[in-house]
């Protein structure tokens, strides 16, 4: 299975320490082809971190409710932990992805 970037779908997010997973929406940032996914977590918990992005056009995204992308909480995961493809974030949403991680990038 193949997905683009900016791609939002459902998957068995892992959990920071490494042990356990819930069941969330993640962006896709990078599918190189591979059997893997380089994707961004996607919550409804507003957070004060400039990280994060709240999406604007969040049922295009095929998300339930207004939320937030967590650009600096990446995962890279496995296809088969994919349970379905939800949606696509829009093109300002997208642009605006890209603009910001390219600011944390430039940080470094």
């Amino acid at each position: 299975m193949q997905f683009d970037a900016g791609d939002v779908v459902l998957l068995s997010f892992p959990f920071t320490a490494g042990v356990g997973a819930k069941q969330r929406p993640a962006l896709v940032l990078l599918d190189t082809g591979d059997d893997d996914l380089l994707v961004a977590r996607v919550t409804t918990q507003p957070h004060n971190s400039s990280f994060d992005l709240a999406i604007v056009d969040w049922r295009a995204a095929g998300l339930l409710a207004p939320s937030i992308v967590r650009l600096h909480k990446l995962a890279t995961v496995e296809k088969s932990l994919v349970r379905k493809r939800l949606g696509q974030f829009s093109q300002p949403d997208w642009g605006a992805v890209r603009s910001l991680f390219q600011r944390i990038l430039e940080r470094t």
